[in-house]
């Protein structure tokens, strides 16, 4: 059998400040998946998605500020496309515009995008349906609204691929980014049918319990977010830290599918994580 060819793609955990008072703690952006969707259908994950050949043609750079295509590339080395590396931000705010309707962007002045009029909001949310439908380029919005994208907002995080043995496979750069200000959750309805504000260590508390479904690579990456209490903390995690490739492989073990980590962990798989 031949293995299918993993898909770029990029995905972003939205963090915001916790909302409990007297409680210093983060919480992350959980979006589920439509359950007649082909991976991993009624599944809570990220915002994100494949990266387009527009997210890294030729131009798109004069939108991008704090990350240049140099930078882009050594940062994500083992890119298929040297070439390709800064679409993985760009693609990360697109997506994260496309599913969620949070833009994060800036004006040409610097100050961050804030949706606070309702012609904002319905202006935006015009594009949002045009880019989904194909009507328009993403480079095409920015440029009506004089809009530069703030790629050193996101902080790559972690990389997974999804096991070979599989039809449909992607290969995923996990960046973390501050929720924009003033701009609300909205689910495209399409892709993403709910959404979910939790701390990491309720998120997986709600896993463990059987309240929601994730697959491994949202487990492990909520695992290691726990560890923080603020955003300026897991920002400075991720600035420092070496993110390693994590390609997992799937055995049977006494009768049951699990999913293997490279150094040899196992954990069992809860259908349907994979199709």
């Amino acid at each position: 059998m031949i293995n299918a060819k993993p898909t770029d793609a990029a995905t972003v955990m939205i963090l915001r400040p916790g909302q409990d008072a007297g409680v210093t703690d983060i919480e992350v952006l959980l979006v589920l998946r439509n359950r007649k969707s082909s991976f991993v259908p009624g599944y809570y994950v990220f915002p994100g998605g494949s990266l387009d050949a527009e997210d890294f043609e030729p131009g798109m750079e004069c939108f991008v500020r704090g990350i240049d295509r140099t930078c882009a590339a050594r940062m994500l080395s083992d890119m298929s496309q040297p070439e390709k590396a800064l679409g993985a931000w760009v693609a990360g705010i697109r997506e994260t515009f496309e599913e969620v309707g949070l833009l994060i962007a800036c004006r040409s002045d610097g100050t961050p995008v804030m949706l606070r009029t309702d012609e904002e909001q319905k202006r935006f949310e015009k594009y949002r349906r045009d880019l989904a439908t194909g009507k328009l380029k993403f480079s095409q919005m920015l440029q009506a609204e004089e809009l530069i994208l703030p790629a050193d907002s996101l902080h790559y995080f972690s990389h997974w691929i999804t096991p070979e043995s599989f039809p449909q496979r992607y290969d995923v750069r996990f960046f973390l980014a501050a929720a924009p200000a003033a701009q609300s959750v909205l689910c495209d309805g399409v892709e993403l049918t709910d959404s979910i504000w939790l701390t990491p260590s309720a998120a997986l508390k709600r896993y463990e319990a059987g309240g929601i479904e994730m697959a491994l690579p949202q487990i492990m990456t909520l695992e290691e977010l726990s560890r923080f209490q603020t955003i300026e903390g897991a920002v400075a995690f991720a600035q420092t830290r070496h993110v390693p490739t994590v390609l997992t492989r799937i055995e049977n073990i006494d009768g049951k599918a699990v999913e293997v980590m490279p150094d040899g962990t196992v954990f069992v798989i809860r259908p349907p994580v994979y199709p």
